[in-house]
């Protein structure tokens, strides 16, 4: 094969290329912007950052949301911890919008029904004990005895009771005010978890109270701190009736440290459960993201539950999302146990979208070969035009036979500078016949005009022959 022909066959080869994708572009043009337009309505692809609002320093709120923190870095995703004074505090950066999600301690806040549709819980996540620290040398010296076991031991104690953006002010008022407690029979202090800390061990404060997982460094602390002792709610059962948000839970013997035997004896305890909640916005890859590793951090067993107890989708306070439902009580989606978890999100949001598309776009697929046909055809047949009047022209009888037939010499230049696709090759080659077969005709009608006893034309036109070759 000469360097020409190649060069034929490949221009030959692109132009079969451009038809088709002259053909077949406008409706490639309307899939891609279906699917971007399907791309930008449902934002598959999560943010690369969300805000997670904790809780004071130290706390299990802080320590909780370090693992969040790492759990999602492994997927791309970028946690960004604000600091707070609590769940009350958090329940009103969610409100504000200043968080998309965060650590929420039930019966903290009063709940309005502008939250039911603004909030939504990623579900249950650890109980949360209400833990009342007290210093034996300041009981014995009050009651005469180095344990309490009721908050009516409390009076004339010096007490800290958390700070107001926690929600356990408010609560601690409710408790003491079951037990007829009036906020003058004891010294009412507010101060944030470290400093109220500092201040108990020194001597300053009588009892300190905290409402926190055990998981929490200061818990830990004081649980093994000597002349401070852990009071028992005895009456935890009857908390729990008087206040639904509330559960009474028991700290065994021995759980904080076998070997010492701490505590000595088993501990009643009265604990609320704390959830995370999550703007109605944020983005529902996220919710997933959240939900599915709060199963690998709060799943295992712990104080005051069994293993893969939390997070629960029950006693929410708030409706569960639904990615959140899927993710706690559902096993883990077949596409995200073998992809990284954006391409599974990708294709579970986008499937049915392309399905759609795909519905929409094959019918009209159908349109594409007929185009591509008239594409390549017109370009034969658009000549017959010419081809048409100069056939006309001489069928006028007052013609210049030179005339036409150098107009049949520029059109069959023409002509043979076109390029169809082999499959299309025989009209190509039956224009170049009937150009040849109208040049007979002229070539013929001169002659007649100059010699007048020749026999009389065919009475047949290119257009006639052109049928008849179509046939």
């Amino acid at each position: 094969m000469t360097v020409t022909q190649m060069s034929r066959n490949l221009r030959n080869l692109l132009l079969s290329i451009r038809d088709l994708l002259v053909s077949a572009g406008p409706l490639a043009i309307l899939g891609v912007a279906l699917v971007i337009g399907a791309y930008w309505w449902l934002k598959p692809t999560p943010p690369k950052t969300v805000i997670l609002a904790t809780g004071p320093g130290q706390s299990a709120y802080e320590e909780f949301g370090k693992r969040y923190q790492q759990a999602l870095k492994a997927d791309g995703i970028e946690v960004i911890l604000k600091e707070s004074e609590g769940s009350s505090a958090n329940l009103q950066l969610l409100r504000d919008g200043e968080v998309d999600v965060a650590f929420v301690q039930g019966g903290s806040g009063e709940l309005t029904p502008d939250d039911s549709e603004a909030l939504v819980s990623l579900g249950s996540l650890f109980v949360e004990p209400i833990w009342l620290f007290y210093r034996a040398d300041a009981a014995k010296k009050l009651t005469r005895s180095e344990r309490l076991d009721g908050l009516h031991q409390l009076r004339g104690m010096r007490v800290n009771v958390g700070s107001a953006g926690s929600g356990l002010p408010k609560l601690m008022e409710r408790l003491l005010d079951a037990n007829h407690i009036d906020l003058k029979d004891l010294t009412f202090s507010e101060l944030s978890q470290t400093p109220a800390t500092v201040a108990f061990l020194n001597g300053e404060l009588d009892a300190i109270v905290f409402a926190s997982a055990p998981e929490s460094l200061m818990v830990q602390m004081l649980l093994q701190t000597p002349g401070v002792q852990l009071m028992s709610f005895s009456q935890n059962e009857a908390y729990s009736r008087r206040f639904p948000f509330l559960t009474p839970v028991t700290l065994p013997r021995g759980v904080v440290d076998l070997a010492k035997n701490i505590p000595p004896r088993d501990v009643r305890l009265v604990a609320s459960t704390t959830s995370l909640l999550a703007r109605e916005g944020t983005h529902p890859a996220l919710l997933t993201l959240f939900a599915q590793n709060a199963q690998n951090i709060h799943g295992k067993a712990g104080w005051f539950n069994r293993a893969r107890e939390f997070p629960s989708t029950l006693h929410a306070e708030l409706p569960i999302a639904k990615e959140a439902e899927r993710a706690i009580n559902e096993p883990t989606p077949s596409l995200q146990r073998y992809m990284p978890f954006w391409i599974a999100n990708l294709i579970e949001r986008m499937w049915l979208v392309m399905g759609l598309l795909i519905a929409v776009m094959l019918p009209l697929s159908r349109i594409v070969p007929p185009l591509y046909q008239f594409r390549v055809r017109s370009r034969v047949f658009r000549w017959y035009g010419k081809l048409r009047e100069i056939e006309d022209e001489m069928e006028s009888g007052s013609f210049n036979a030179k005339e036409l037939l150098e107009q049949l010499d520029k059109l069959e230049t023409q002509v043979e500078k076109i390029s169809v696709p082999l499959s299309y090759a025989e009209e190509l080659y039956a224009l170049r016949n009937h150009i040849q077969l109208v040049r007979k005709r002229v070539t013929y009608r001169s002659s007649q005009t100059t010699t007048p006893a020749a026999a009389p034309a065919p009475a047949v036109t290119a257009a006639t022959e052109s049928g008849n070759s179509s046939a």
